[in-house]
């Protein structure tokens, strides 16, 4: 316990030092205690792409707030850090490094390509340690692993040789998402769509017997240079007659079929379009029914090829212009209009995808969709909070397409195949084939999702399944991440961990939404209104940032970041502060040894003790079910309210006084109530209350590993409740009254409080010290009897009247004005309280509890009201 608080509190020297001494010595590594119950999260494993941003500060603050809380309930907490090496991320991060000396990874080679890859890894990892450090994540560094070590390789070689094994990972050659930028494969989710403004070309493919044409309609007039037929629909009466002809295809005088399928739009256009095999997914479908030849005009790096005649070289953009250009000089050109249309773009490099016919690696997904969902049939469950988002994640895998794993990547996990040199037999396995020198390795690398898939479990040793970590900690229980990615990442960790270890991979999923400015727009770097954690953290703390995240919203739901919140929490940590550096300015020589509840305690201290009973049953409960946001907001009520305006105000009368006894119970509750307010934050602002925590006497080294508080029954007193709240109340009345009346608080002035009943002037008589300290009356009258005086102003409370005679200083027309305002306020909630218990779905269907309660406040309004009315009335007679 140190001596006394510092007289300000600095973030940026008390963070820095805790955060170091937990990590020295060790505080937050998971202990494998078999007395204790494991808990286990895994952070979602950042790219080595770049920094940290707003989104990753608050899905690890939510994370790093349920590991805190679940230690200090005597949980073996493991809170595993790991970061991703995000393939397409990573390489093209790489590249363009490369480009700024001059060079590309061609020039380097892959081996050499590979270690200027590994030391981007290394300088990035760096940085991003030092950012969890900022935020004060209790992460196990001891057991942090990266998605190409060693472990995690042997993982992904094993998941992908069995699924091979299986039957459920092919090779194939379909159309798959190309990005010409990177040159790699990509998945279906890993395409932006976006509405671009384009062009409708109307062109007509002469009919080869000379009998007239056909017109298609095209977005994409460079593709046609690869058509291979023309479709119309079968029921489509206009085409009937030409179903069976062929068509010549302008530019290139290539005969092409015209054929029949119910793939064709009848509306749309003109009701024929062209078919493109290579390069259209629907296309592919058609051709394959048809039989029709594929023909690939387009390059990996989005250059017309070899097949595209005259027009090879040429970019694909380019080449659309010319080709217009040619249609319309040879006048196949029929019109143009303006066409609006959905256009896939890269999610990576943000380039026009291109449909490409590729021969790439697929997972068969059906079979495993099926497992997941029916697994979400059982009681093992993965339960998603809020409970809707298990809708997006049904409807993904309900509807899901094989999967395109393999990238034409040199950053990542080699596919575990090797093609023989001579025979082209294919080797699948976890290591090389025997004979290498005969057999060559597929050169591509795995979609890094695929790692990603296998983090809960590959990062606890499996497929070792008797490594300890794996036995102990998996399944994880409470993964968090945004909705933006449930397609991405968490409906695969499910179907890998179902298939693989027959486990689901975390007990519940809880789902947050997306930053946003305060503007309501989603922070991207195109708009500019990223703002980084860490320019929050110098400037306000890391624990104000962390309030800020962990409060500002609920489950599931978007957050709007504003720096005014911010502000305000940093205010509030100040406040915490300021109130404990009283608290310990009057704690000296007070140790856990002179702690002593058991004396009598005044209606103060039994109210505090009460509130905090309940304070710790909610915050706990809503921390278990995480709905963060009200936790923090009943915390904060509790603190700045309870305990700082009310009761260390009223803790100061015994303080100062001469009495040794009350001043030892007020320092005991003080120091008891402090510590468990400490405590129930802690998971939330972890470097304000270790700092403070210190201060105070305590046992055990560190606040995070402290106990959990735990209602003690014994505390609670309704009585004291009620006591307090009737103080409260003419507290605030007279407060009130002076302020309207522009009385100034040290101003003595006369006060009388004309109670209902004896149990009332029993209260206020006990407490008058209290209402001497906080009213600073002249003279003070409390009973049944009280005659009200003929000018003075009043107020009506529960179960009383207060009077104030300010004569001369009041004018009575004003006063009569004043209590028609408090007269309209109470109508107007016995109106609201009325109407709703004379809605019988209320009544019949509300808990009888809130029903009752519901009729005390009508009881209580009406009382008022009439109380009010009859001092009006006195007044105007």
């Amino acid at each position: 316990m140190g001596k006394e608080l510092a007289t300000k509190y600095d973030p940026s020297q008390n963070e820095e030092k805790w955060y170091k001494t937990w990590l020295e010595e060790g505080y937050f590594k998971a202990e494998s205690d078999p007395e204790k119950k494991p808990y286990s999260i895994v952070i979602p494993p950042p790219n080595v792409t770049g920094k940290l941003h707003l989104g990753h500060a608050w899905d690890t603050t939510m994370q790093d707030l349920l590991i805190r809380f679940k230690r200090m309930q005597g949980y073996d907490a493991l809170y595993l850090p790991g970061m991703d090496h995000a393939g397409i991320a990573t390489q093209a991060k790489v590249d363009a490094k490369l480009r700024e000396q001059g060079k590309s990874r061609y020039d380097l080679g892959r081996e050499k390509f590979l270690e200027v890859a590994w030391d981007w890894k290394k300088e990035y990892s760096g940085f991003i340690r030092k950012q969890w450090a900022k935020l004060g994540l209790s992460l196990d560094y001891s057991r942090e692993r990266f998605t190409l070590d060693e472990g995690l390789s042997k993982a992904v070689r094993k998941v992908f040789v069995d699924l091979y094994n299986k039957g459920l990972i092919y090779r194939g050659t379909y159309i798959i998402n190309w990005d010409p930028a990177a040159r790699t494969a990509l998945s279906d989710i890993e395409v932006i769509y976006k509405e671009i403004p384009g062009h409708l070309w109307h062109v007509n493919y002469p009919l080869s017997d000379g009998s007239g044409s056909i017109q298609i309609a095209t977005t994409r007039p460079e593709t046609m240079l690869g058509d291979t037929a023309i479709a119309v629909h079968p029921e489509d009466e206009r085409y009937k007659d030409i179903v069976g002809k062929t068509a010549i295809l302008p530019l290139v005088g290539r005969e092409i079929p015209i054929v029949a399928d119910s793939y064709v739009d009848q509306s749309f256009g003109t009701g024929a379009v062209k078919i493109t095999p290579a390069h259209d997914p629907n296309d592919f479908e058609v051709g394959m029914r048809h039989n029709l030849p594929q023909i690939l005009v387009i390059d990996i790096t989005g250059k017309m090829n070899e097949n595209a005649g005259k027009y090879q070289g040429l970019d694909r953009e380019e080449c659309r212009k010319q080709i217009v250009k040619d249609l319309e000089a040879s006048g196949a050109l029929a019109y143009v209009e303006e066409h609006t249309h959905a256009v896939g773009h890269s999610e990576r490099t943000g380039v026009v995808v291109e449909p490409f016919l590729s021969t790439q690696w697929f997972v068969k997904m059906k079979p495993l969709a099926e497992a997941s969902l029916n697994n979400q049939k059982s009681d093992d469950k993965v339960n998603f909070v809020p409970e809707r988002f298990e809708k997006q994640f049904s409807h993904w895998m309900e509807n899901i397409r094989d999967w395109c794993i393999s990238r034409q990547l040199w950053w990542g996990h080699r596919i575990p195949a090797w093609y023989h040199k001579q025979t082209g037999e294919v080797y699948v396995g976890m290591e090389a084939p025997k004979d290498v020198e005969n057999w060559k390795q597929d050169e591509d690398v795995l979609d890094t999702w695929f790692s990603s898939a296998l983090w809960p479990f590959s990062t606890m040793g499996w497929p070792d399944e008797e490594a300890a970590d794996y036995k102990r900690y998996f399944p994880t229980d409470t993964l968090v991440t945004g909705y933006d990615i449930i397609p991405f990442w968490v409906a695969r960790m499910i179907f890998q961990s179902i298939e693989f270890t027959g486990k689901r991979p975390f007990r519940d999923t809880l789902i947050h939404g997306l930053v946003r400015d305060e503007q309501g727009r989603k922070m991207s770097k195109s708009l500019g209104n990223g703002i980084d954690p860490m320019d929050v953290i110098a400037k306000y703390g890391a624990d104000a940032l962390r309030y800020t995240l962990a409060t500002g919203t609920t489950p599931g739901q978007d957050l709007t970041f504003q720096w005014s919140k911010v502000e305000a929490n940093w205010n509030f940590a100040n406040k915490i502060w300021n109130a404990s550096r009283f608290v310990i300015m009057n704690l000296e020589g007070f140790t856990l040894k002179d702690m002593d509840l058991s004396g009598e305690r005044s209606v103060a201290d039994r109210w505090i003790l009460t509130r905090l009973n309940t304070t710790i049953e909610k915050v706990t409960a809503l921390y278990e079910t995480y709905d963060f946001g009200e936790a923090g907001h009943y915390l904060y009520q509790f603190i700045w309210d309870d305990f700082c305006d009310w009761y260390i105000e009223m803790a100061k009368l015994p303080l100062y006084g001469e009495d040794d006894t009350a001043k030892k119970t007020t320092k005991s509750v003080l120091t008891y109530v402090l510590d468990k307010i400490l405590k129930l934050l802690h998971p939330i602002m972890p470097f304000v209350t270790e700092e403070i925590w210190q201060h105070i006497p305590h046992e055990g080294e560190t606040i995070m590993h402290s106990e959990w508080p735990v209602a003690v029954a014994e505390w609670s007193d309704p009585e004291a409740d009620k006591e307090m709240a009737a103080l409260q109340n003419v507290i605030r009345s007279v407060r009130n009254i002076r302020a309207e009346m522009n009385v100034a608080p040290k101003k003595p002035v006369d006060l009388l409080i004309k109670t209902a009943t004896d149990r009332e002037t029993k209260i206020f008589e006990q407490n008058k010290t209290y209402i001497e300290r906080f009213c600073n009356p002249s003279a003070l009258e409390i009973g049944t009897a009280i005659q009200a005086p003929e000018k003075a102003v009043s107020a009506v409370i529960s179960g009383a009247d207060i009077y104030l005679p300010l004569s001369g200083l009041i004018n009575l027309d004003d006063e009569i004005s004043r209590l028609n305002k408090e007269l309209d306020k109470m109508n107007a909630e016995v109106e609201r309280v009325e109407k709703k218990l004379n809605n019988p779905r209320f009544v019949d269907k509300a808990p009888e509890q809130v029903v009752n309660q519901e009729r005390e406040k009508q009881a209580d309004y009406l009382q008022k009201r009439d109380k009010l009315q009859a001092r009006i009335a006195e007044l105007q007679a």
